[in-house]
């Protein structure tokens, strides 16, 4: 099972049946999704998860609302008259009644990727308008959304982790943010180790690169016979570079008699570098 699926599952059994304008805020926000047609008076919504079915089927027994479930294909689709349920005059105020506006329409025409592998969230529309009035009451709880419209396909999408958490909450799905956040929380930390990998591979990288041009300069100045002629301090890191090709600038300033810092071990090597570039020249 999906992990778009697990949420809805968990959805379907949200209790908030003893409530009729919350059911009505609900069936409202289903009716906005893509999934949702109409057809003269009659109104059909189509689903391919039978907790999805049974929960709208529920409600509009909870209002006394009749209704019809077929099976087409891989799809259940309920159809009611719609003169019976008009949302026209209906206006939800409070926030459990807006909670069931996103609520609904997350059921209807809402998914959300596996945090294992991306964070997307999106939920599509059957009209411009409908994209409009979910996005209003999603900014009344800070949730900001990106609006795409495809030909005649409207959609809102979150692409940021921490803010899809925040929609699963405010839904109710709290199963599924104790899950999300769980995987979110293991995916940073492995992010992060990551990149400081990355950092490290590249920080020896640069160890390895200036060592070896060091390490020629040195030798050159061996072969030349100008090695002895190098001040006391110069040959002392000379002779630590050569016996350790892998250490870092700190790491060999400390190993002198009388210990420097990194800046003083990239000086006193430059000025090898340097000596032995006149040579060359």
């Amino acid at each position: 099972m999906s992990f778009s699926s697990e949420v809805k599952e968990e959805l379907s059994k949200f209790n908030n049946f003893s409530n009729e304008n919350v059911i009505y805020a609900e069936l409202y926000g289903y009716v906005l999704s893509r999934n949702t047609k109409r057809v003269k008076n009659k109104l059909s919504f189509s689903t391919s998860s039978e907790y999805n079915i049974n929960r709208f089927g529920k409600m509009l027994t909870k209002i006394n609302i009749d209704y019809k479930i077929k099976i087409q294909g891989k799809n259940y689709i309920i159809t009611y008259n719609d003169e019976l349920l008009d949302f026209k005059n209906i206006t939800f105020t409070t926030t459990e009644q807006k909670k069931a506006v996103i609520r609904g329409a997350f059921m209807g025409g809402g998914s959300i990727n596996n945090p294992n592998n991306k964070y997307h969230l999106e939920i599509t529309f059957n009209s411009g308008e409908s994209q409009k009035i979910v996005q209003g009451i999603l900014n009344e709880f800070d949730i900001n959304t990106k609006s795409l419209q495809r030909g005649d396909k409207y959609s809102l999408y979150i692409k940021e982790g921490e803010i899809i958490s925040n929609f699963l909450a405010i839904i109710g799905a709290n199963k599924a943010v104790i899950r999300y956040e769980e995987i979110r929380v293991i995916k940073d930390k492995r992010n992060n180790i990551n990149r400081l990998v990355n950092c490290e591979t590249a920080n020896l990288n640069k160890t390895i690169s200036a060592s070896v041009l060091q390490v020629q300069a040195i030798n050159l100045l061996k072969s030349k016979k100008k090695f002895d002629e190098l001040p006391d301090n110069l040959r002392e890191i000379a002779e630590l570079r050569l016996a350790n090709p892998d250490a870092n600038l700190v790491e060999l300033g400390q190993m002198l008699d009388i210990p420097i810092g990194k800046s003083g071990a990239n000086h006193r090597l430059n000025k090898i570098l340097k000596i032995a570039q006149e040579l060359e020249e």
